[in-house]
Protein backbone atom coordinates (compact mmCIF):
# COMPACT_ATOMS: atom_id res chain seq x y z
CA UNK A 1 0.00 0.00 0.00
CA UNK A 2 0.96 3.70 -0.84
CA UNK A 3 1.12 5.37 2.00
CA UNK A 4 2.42 9.24 1.14
CA UNK A 5 0.98 10.76 4.57
CA UNK A 6 1.89 10.16 8.30
CA UNK A 7 1.57 11.93 11.66
CA UNK A 8 4.31 11.26 14.15
CA UNK A 9 6.25 12.70 17.51
CA UNK A 10 9.84 13.41 18.34
CA UNK A 11 11.32 13.52 21.48
CA UNK A 12 14.85 14.40 21.90
CA UNK A 13 16.85 13.03 25.16
CA UNK A 14 16.95 14.68 28.47
CA UNK A 15 20.08 15.69 29.44
CA UNK A 16 21.42 13.45 32.94
CA UNK A 17 21.36 15.09 36.06
CA UNK A 18 24.13 17.10 37.83
CA UNK A 19 24.80 15.11 41.35
CA UNK A 20 26.31 16.13 44.40
CA UNK A 21 28.77 14.51 46.23
CA UNK A 22 32.34 14.58 47.93
CA UNK A 23 35.31 13.39 48.30
CA UNK A 24 35.36 10.09 50.89
CA UNK A 25 39.13 9.47 50.68
CA UNK A 26 40.40 7.12 53.32
CA UNK A 27 43.42 9.93 54.83
CA UNK A 28 40.67 12.96 53.83
CA UNK A 29 38.82 13.98 56.73
CA UNK A 30 37.06 16.63 54.99
CA UNK A 31 37.13 15.95 50.95
CA UNK A 32 36.22 18.71 48.26
CA UNK A 33 33.22 18.51 46.21
CA UNK A 34 33.25 15.97 43.27
CA UNK A 35 29.94 15.53 41.76
CA UNK A 36 30.33 15.26 38.04
CA UNK A 37 28.07 16.80 35.16
CA UNK A 38 25.36 15.09 33.28
CA UNK A 39 25.62 14.01 29.90
CA UNK A 40 23.80 15.90 27.35
CA UNK A 41 20.51 14.28 25.78
CA UNK A 42 20.15 12.62 22.35
CA UNK A 43 19.18 15.31 19.17
CA UNK A 44 17.05 13.87 16.23
CA UNK A 45 17.57 14.40 13.12
CA UNK A 46 15.81 14.31 9.81
CA UNK A 47 17.69 12.80 6.67
CA UNK A 48 16.75 11.68 2.81
CA UNK A 49 17.17 7.68 1.89
CA UNK A 50 17.07 7.45 -1.67
CA UNK A 51 15.81 3.92 -0.91
CA UNK A 52 12.71 4.85 0.44
CA UNK A 53 9.52 5.42 -1.73
CA UNK A 54 6.55 5.81 0.30
CA UNK A 55 6.33 6.61 4.03
CA UNK A 56 5.03 3.02 5.33
CA UNK A 57 7.75 3.09 8.25
CA UNK A 58 6.12 5.53 9.65
CA UNK A 59 2.41 3.85 9.58
CA UNK A 60 2.61 2.19 12.77
CA UNK A 61 5.40 3.82 15.23
CA UNK A 62 4.01 7.31 16.52
CA UNK A 63 6.88 7.89 18.53
CA UNK A 64 9.99 8.32 17.75
CA UNK A 65 12.49 9.31 21.28
CA UNK A 66 16.53 9.89 20.87
CA UNK A 67 18.74 8.82 23.99
CA UNK A 68 18.81 11.11 27.15
CA UNK A 69 22.02 11.99 29.03
CA UNK A 70 23.21 10.05 31.48
CA UNK A 71 23.10 11.43 34.99
CA UNK A 72 26.65 12.18 36.53
CA UNK A 73 28.51 10.61 38.66
CA UNK A 74 31.61 10.67 41.53
CA UNK A 75 34.75 11.91 40.89
CA UNK A 76 34.22 14.57 38.81
CA UNK A 77 32.62 11.79 35.98
CA UNK A 78 30.47 13.48 33.54
CA UNK A 79 27.21 11.00 32.39
CA UNK A 80 27.52 9.75 28.74
CA UNK A 81 25.48 11.81 26.41
CA UNK A 82 22.66 9.85 24.79
CA UNK A 83 22.92 9.22 21.47
CA UNK A 84 21.27 10.90 18.25
CA UNK A 85 18.33 9.63 16.66
CA UNK A 86 18.18 9.84 12.23
CA UNK A 87 14.96 9.47 11.10
CA UNK A 88 14.61 8.58 7.08
CA UNK A 89 12.32 9.61 4.65
CA UNK A 90 11.57 9.85 1.21
CA UNK A 91 12.81 12.69 -1.23
CA UNK A 92 10.58 15.06 -1.51
CA UNK A 93 8.50 14.89 1.64
CA UNK A 94 7.49 17.83 3.30
CA UNK A 95 7.44 18.54 7.05
CA UNK A 96 5.18 20.49 9.19
CA UNK A 97 6.20 21.04 12.36
CA UNK A 98 4.26 21.89 15.35
CA UNK A 99 5.63 23.21 18.95
CA UNK A 100 3.43 20.89 21.55
CA UNK A 101 4.06 23.85 23.75
CA UNK A 102 3.19 27.06 21.48
CA UNK A 103 1.53 25.27 18.29
CA UNK A 104 4.25 27.05 16.20
CA UNK A 105 4.61 25.63 12.91
CA UNK A 106 7.50 25.79 10.23
CA UNK A 107 7.44 23.65 7.21
CA UNK A 108 10.96 21.72 5.82
CA UNK A 109 11.22 20.41 2.21
CA UNK A 110 13.54 17.17 2.03
CA UNK A 111 14.35 18.05 -1.64
CA UNK A 112 18.06 17.54 -1.82
CA UNK A 113 19.58 13.68 -1.42
CA UNK A 114 22.08 15.50 0.97
CA UNK A 115 20.00 16.72 3.07
CA UNK A 116 20.26 16.46 6.89
CA UNK A 117 18.42 18.30 9.54
CA UNK A 118 18.81 18.46 13.42
CA UNK A 119 14.74 18.85 14.21
CA UNK A 120 14.65 18.49 17.79
CA UNK A 121 17.68 19.20 19.83
CA UNK A 122 18.79 17.22 23.34
CA UNK A 123 18.60 18.73 26.29
CA UNK A 124 21.88 20.39 27.87
CA UNK A 125 23.15 18.26 31.23
CA UNK A 126 23.07 19.83 34.92
CA UNK A 127 25.94 20.44 36.33
CA UNK A 128 27.30 18.61 39.58
CA UNK A 129 28.08 20.32 42.66
CA UNK A 130 31.66 20.65 41.79
CA UNK A 131 30.97 22.95 38.88
CA UNK A 132 29.88 25.24 42.07
CA UNK A 133 32.67 25.19 44.11
CA UNK A 134 34.37 28.61 44.41
CA UNK A 135 36.05 30.55 47.24
CA UNK A 136 34.10 31.73 49.31
CA UNK A 137 31.55 28.48 48.73
CA UNK A 138 33.67 25.03 49.18
CA UNK A 139 31.80 22.83 49.69
CA UNK A 140 28.45 23.64 47.16
CA UNK A 141 25.55 21.30 48.32
CA UNK A 142 23.64 22.36 45.21
CA UNK A 143 23.68 20.85 41.77
CA UNK A 144 21.26 21.23 38.47
CA UNK A 145 18.75 18.75 36.82
CA UNK A 146 19.52 18.10 33.44
CA UNK A 147 17.36 19.77 30.72
CA UNK A 148 14.13 18.12 28.95
CA UNK A 149 14.61 17.83 25.05
CA UNK A 150 12.60 19.49 22.42
CA UNK A 151 9.72 18.18 21.26
CA UNK A 152 7.70 18.00 18.26
CA UNK A 153 4.74 16.60 15.90
CA UNK A 154 5.67 16.27 12.71
CA UNK A 155 3.12 16.34 10.18
CA UNK A 156 4.73 14.23 7.58
CA UNK A 157 3.74 14.70 3.51
CA UNK A 158 4.87 13.17 0.28
CA UNK A 159 4.86 14.74 -3.20
CA UNK A 160 6.90 13.26 -5.37
CA UNK A 161 10.22 14.15 -7.56
CA UNK A 162 9.74 13.73 -11.25
CA UNK A 163 10.72 15.77 -14.15
CA UNK A 164 7.01 14.75 -16.25
CA UNK A 165 3.53 13.49 -14.98
CA UNK A 166 1.87 11.28 -16.82
CA UNK A 167 -1.57 12.55 -16.58
CA UNK A 168 -5.38 11.10 -17.75
CA UNK A 169 -8.61 9.51 -17.06
CA UNK A 170 -8.22 6.08 -15.92
CA UNK A 171 -7.63 3.86 -18.72
CA UNK A 172 -6.28 5.86 -21.15
CA UNK A 173 -3.25 3.98 -21.22
CA UNK A 174 -0.92 5.88 -18.55
CA UNK A 175 0.68 2.85 -17.63
CA UNK A 176 1.45 1.58 -20.29
CA UNK A 177 3.11 4.51 -21.83
CA UNK A 178 5.74 4.54 -18.54
CA UNK A 179 6.33 1.04 -19.50
CA UNK A 180 7.56 1.92 -22.79
CA UNK A 181 9.13 4.61 -22.32
CA UNK A 182 11.22 3.52 -19.43
CA UNK A 183 11.68 -0.06 -17.02
CA UNK A 184 9.03 0.39 -14.54
CA UNK A 185 6.68 -2.36 -15.10
CA UNK A 186 3.02 -0.77 -13.31
CA UNK A 187 0.07 -3.19 -13.12
CA UNK A 188 -1.48 -2.86 -16.33
CA UNK A 189 -5.25 -3.89 -17.15
CA UNK A 190 -8.29 -2.87 -19.47
CA UNK A 191 -10.32 -1.03 -16.18
CA UNK A 192 -10.18 1.66 -14.53
CA UNK A 193 -8.11 2.21 -11.53
CA UNK A 194 -5.70 -0.57 -12.28
CA UNK A 195 -2.86 1.87 -10.83
CA UNK A 196 -3.83 2.57 -7.42
CA UNK A 197 0.21 4.65 -6.32
CA UNK A 198 1.78 6.88 -8.39
CA UNK A 199 4.57 4.66 -10.58
CA UNK A 200 8.29 6.24 -11.41
CA UNK A 201 10.27 5.21 -13.67
CA UNK A 202 13.37 6.94 -15.62
CA UNK A 203 13.50 7.42 -19.23
CA UNK A 204 16.82 7.46 -20.73
CA UNK A 205 16.60 8.89 -24.24
CA UNK A 206 19.56 6.79 -25.20
CA UNK A 207 17.80 3.84 -25.55
CA UNK A 208 15.45 5.79 -28.69
CA UNK A 209 18.79 7.28 -30.42
CA UNK A 210 17.81 10.64 -28.82
CA UNK A 211 21.32 11.97 -26.75
CA UNK A 212 22.30 10.77 -23.29
CA UNK A 213 19.75 13.36 -21.50
CA UNK A 214 17.59 11.10 -18.99
CA UNK A 215 14.29 12.30 -16.89
CA UNK A 216 11.97 10.67 -14.02
CA UNK A 217 8.35 10.48 -15.08
CA UNK A 218 5.31 9.96 -12.85
CA UNK A 219 2.32 7.92 -14.02
CA UNK A 220 -0.30 9.84 -11.70
CA UNK A 221 -3.24 7.53 -10.88
CA UNK A 222 -6.29 8.21 -13.16
CA UNK A 223 -8.12 11.33 -12.65
CA UNK A 224 -11.68 11.64 -12.79
CA UNK A 225 -14.05 15.00 -12.80
CA UNK A 226 -14.29 16.40 -9.17
CA UNK A 227 -11.23 15.03 -8.29
CA UNK A 228 -10.35 18.13 -6.63
CA UNK A 229 -13.49 17.59 -4.25
CA UNK A 230 -12.08 13.61 -3.44
CA UNK A 231 -13.83 11.77 -5.84
CA UNK A 232 -12.48 8.62 -7.30
CA UNK A 233 -8.46 8.31 -6.23
CA UNK A 234 -9.02 12.33 -5.96
CA UNK A 235 -6.68 15.18 -4.13
CA UNK A 236 -4.30 12.16 -2.34
CA UNK A 237 -2.64 11.82 -5.65
CA UNK A 238 -2.98 15.49 -7.35
CA UNK A 239 -0.32 16.87 -5.31
CA UNK A 240 2.11 14.44 -6.94
CA UNK A 241 1.62 16.79 -10.14
CA UNK A 242 3.20 19.98 -8.05
CA UNK A 243 6.55 18.93 -8.55
CA UNK A 244 6.45 17.91 -12.08
CA UNK A 245 8.12 20.40 -14.24
CA UNK A 246 6.14 19.02 -17.81
CA UNK A 247 2.95 17.02 -18.01
CA UNK A 248 1.86 14.81 -20.45
CA UNK A 249 -1.57 14.68 -20.85
CA UNK A 250 -3.04 11.22 -22.25
CA UNK A 251 -6.33 11.17 -23.88
CA UNK A 252 -7.69 7.77 -25.20
CA UNK A 253 -8.50 7.94 -28.76
CA UNK A 254 -11.14 5.40 -28.54
CA UNK A 255 -13.73 8.08 -26.11
CA UNK A 256 -17.01 9.37 -27.72
CA UNK A 257 -15.33 12.99 -26.98
CA UNK A 258 -11.74 13.47 -26.68
CA UNK A 259 -12.25 17.14 -26.15
CA UNK A 260 -14.28 16.79 -22.91
CA UNK A 261 -12.22 14.02 -21.53
CA UNK A 262 -9.24 16.87 -22.26
CA UNK A 263 -11.44 19.78 -20.64
CA UNK A 264 -11.95 17.17 -17.46
CA UNK A 265 -8.78 16.99 -16.55
CA UNK A 266 -7.34 20.19 -17.08
CA UNK A 267 -10.45 21.91 -14.73
CA UNK A 268 -9.33 19.49 -12.06
CA UNK A 269 -5.97 20.91 -12.24
CA UNK A 270 -7.53 24.62 -12.07
CA UNK A 271 -10.10 23.93 -9.42
CA UNK A 272 -7.11 21.99 -7.26
CA UNK A 273 -4.71 24.87 -7.94
CA UNK A 274 -3.73 27.51 -10.61
CA UNK A 275 -0.65 26.27 -10.37
CA UNK A 276 -0.88 23.67 -12.24
CA UNK A 277 -2.32 25.45 -15.40
CA UNK A 278 0.81 27.34 -15.83
CA UNK A 279 2.91 24.17 -16.72
CA UNK A 280 3.57 23.06 -20.23
CA UNK A 281 1.66 19.91 -21.41
CA UNK A 282 2.06 17.86 -23.84
CA UNK A 283 -1.00 16.11 -25.12
CA UNK A 284 -1.31 12.82 -26.09
CA UNK A 285 -3.48 11.03 -28.52
CA UNK A 286 -3.08 7.22 -27.41
CA UNK A 287 -4.75 3.87 -28.85
CA UNK A 288 -4.49 5.02 -32.27
CA UNK A 289 -4.26 1.99 -33.40
CA UNK A 290 -7.64 1.06 -32.17
CA UNK A 291 -9.78 4.03 -34.44
CA UNK A 292 -9.57 3.69 -38.30
CA UNK A 293 -7.38 6.23 -39.93
CA UNK A 294 -10.97 8.86 -40.83
CA UNK A 295 -11.57 8.56 -37.14
CA UNK A 296 -8.49 9.61 -35.75
CA UNK A 297 -7.85 12.35 -38.80
CA UNK A 298 -11.26 13.82 -37.03
CA UNK A 299 -10.14 13.70 -33.66
CA UNK A 300 -6.76 14.81 -34.14
CA UNK A 301 -8.34 18.09 -36.05
CA UNK A 302 -10.82 18.54 -32.80
CA UNK A 303 -7.87 18.49 -30.60
CA UNK A 304 -5.76 20.97 -33.40
CA UNK A 305 -5.43 23.84 -30.90
CA UNK A 306 -3.65 21.80 -27.96
CA UNK A 307 -1.10 20.10 -30.71
CA UNK A 308 -2.06 16.36 -30.35
CA UNK A 309 0.63 13.67 -30.48
CA UNK A 310 -1.06 10.32 -31.88
CA UNK A 311 0.50 7.80 -30.78
CA UNK A 312 -0.05 3.57 -29.56
CA UNK A 313 1.85 3.32 -26.34
CA UNK A 314 0.88 -0.33 -26.82
CA UNK A 315 2.71 -1.05 -30.02
CA UNK A 316 5.11 1.80 -30.23
CA UNK A 317 3.71 3.95 -32.59
CA UNK A 318 4.55 7.41 -32.44
CA UNK A 319 6.75 7.14 -29.38
CA UNK A 320 10.12 8.36 -31.00
CA UNK A 321 7.83 11.53 -32.54
CA UNK A 322 6.98 11.98 -29.20
CA UNK A 323 9.92 12.63 -27.23
CA UNK A 324 11.65 14.77 -30.22
CA UNK A 325 8.70 17.09 -29.34
CA UNK A 326 9.55 16.64 -25.60
CA UNK A 327 12.98 17.81 -25.88
CA UNK A 328 11.89 20.51 -27.88
CA UNK A 329 10.13 22.44 -25.04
Amino acid sequence: MFIDEARIEVRAGKGGDGIISFRRDKFVAKGGPDGGNGGDGGSIWLAVSPRMTTLSDYRRQKLFKAESGQNGGRNNRRGKSGEDLVLYFPQGTVLKISNLKSQISNKIDLINKADKIEIAKGGKGGHGNAWFKSSTNQAPRNRQLGRKGEKFILELELKLLADAGIIGLPNSGKSTLLSRLTHAHPKIADYPFTTLEPNLGVLDFSEFGLGKKSLVLADIPGLVEDAHQGKGLGIRFLKHIERCKVLIHIIDSTSDDVVRDYKTINSELKNYSKKLMKKKQIVVLNKIDAISKKELSKKLIKLKRYSPNPISAVAGRGIRELLIKFLSM
